[in-house]
C-alpha cells in the first residue's frame, strides 16, 4: 500500500503525524520537513507557494497516495492553487471547524506573521459561526523557540506572556494554535492563558478528516504493516532529537534530501 505524505517547514508538523498515527495504525508514511528554509511563516505568499509546490512534487515523486499539508503558513498561502492528482488536506479548516464548535463566542488565534496576515483562520471561523469575536496575534518567535528545543523554559514563558496579553485581555475562551509547532508550547500556554481556556490543536481534527477520506475513496489500509520514513532538507541533529521525543525512538533515522526545481 501507498503511503501518505505529510510537510511541514520543520519539525512541528510531527505533531500532525503522530495524531495521524493514532487514527490509521495500519498506514506508512514519508514525512518531509524542509528545515533548510525554515521557517516559512516570514515569508511571502509567493514564496511559501513555490516552496509548497516543490515540498508536494518531491512526495508525489515518492508515490505517496495523499498529502497532509501539515503547515497553516502553506494551508493558508498555497493550498488552494495546488494541482495534484491524488487527496489534499491542510490544516486550517479542521482546527477552525473545532474551535467553532467548543467556542463560547470569543476565539483567539496565535499564529505566523504570514497566516494571522492571510485572514485564512478568521474567515474559516466566522464561515461556521458569523457571531464569533476573533483576535489573531501573530507569534513569530515561537517556532525558533521550538526548533531549539526551549518546550517548557523561562525565555519561553516570557516571550509567551507579552504575545498572549491582548489574548487574556479579551478574555477569550478557545485559543487556536495556528502553527503545528505550537502544540510543543501547550504547557507553557496554557499556564499564561488559565484553565478555563480550550486549546485548539488542529492534529486530532485533521487525522480524523484524513481518516474519513480515505475511507470514502477506499484507500484506507487495513491490515498493512506500517513503515515510516522522514526526510529533512537540512540540519540533522536537532530534527533527530525533537522527532524521538515527538514519535519516539523509531524517529532516530532520517534522510537528507534535495527537493526538485518546479518553477
Amino acid at each position: 500500500m501507498k503511503p501518505i505524505g505529510v510537510f511541514d517547514s520543520g519539525v512541528g508538523g510531527l505533531t500532525v503525524v503522530a495524531a495521524l498515527r493514532r487514527q490509521l495504525p495500519h498506514e506508512s508514511f514519508i514525512y518531509l520537513g524542509d528545515t533548510a528554509r525554515l521557517p516559512y511563516g516570514t515569508k511571502s505568499a509567493a514564496t511559501v507557494t513555490r516552496y509548497t509546490r516543490r515540498n508536494v512534487a518531491f512526495l508525489q515523486d515518492r508515490g505517496v497516495k495523499a498529502i497532509v499539508v501539515a503547515c497553516n503558513t502553506a494551508s493558508a498561502l498555497a493550498l488552494d492553487s495546488l494541482d495534484v492528482d491524488v487527496p489534499v488536506w491542510g490544516v486550517i479548516e479542521p482546527g477552525a471547524a473545532q474551535a467553532a464548535h467548543s467556542s463560547r463566542g470569543r476565539i483567539g488565534v496565535v499564529a505566523t506573521q504570514s497566516t494571522v496576515g492571510s485572514g485564512a483562520y478568521e474567515a474559516a471561523l466566522l464561515a461556521h459561526r458569523p457571531d464569533l469575536v476573533v483576535l489573531s496575534k501573530a507569534c513569530p518567535l515561537f517556532v525558533p523557540l521550538v526548533e531549539e528545543g526551549w518546550y517548557d523554559d523561562p525565555v519561553t514563558e516570557e516571550i509567551a506572556q507579552r504575545y498572549l496579553e491582548p489574548m487574556t485581555d479579551a478574555r477569550v475562551d478557545t485559543l487556536v494554535l495556528g502553527c503545528t509547532h505550537y502544540p510543543l508550547l501547550a504547557a507553557v500556554l496554557q499556564r499564561i492563558v488559565g484553565p478555563d481556556v480550550t486549546l485548539v490543536d488542529s492534529a486530532e481534527s485533521v487525522a480524523l478528516a484524513v481518516r474519513r477520506g480515505l475511507e470514502q475513496r477506499d484507500l484506507l489500509a487495513r491490515q498493512e504493516t506500517p513503515e515510516h520514513h522522514l526526510c529533512i532538507t537540512d540540519s540533522a541533529e536537532r530534527f533527530r532529537e525533537l522527532a524521538v521525543r515527538i514519535l519516539g525512538s523509531e524517529a532516530a533515522s532520517l534522510e537528507l534530501v534535495e527537493l526538485p526545481v518546479t518553477d
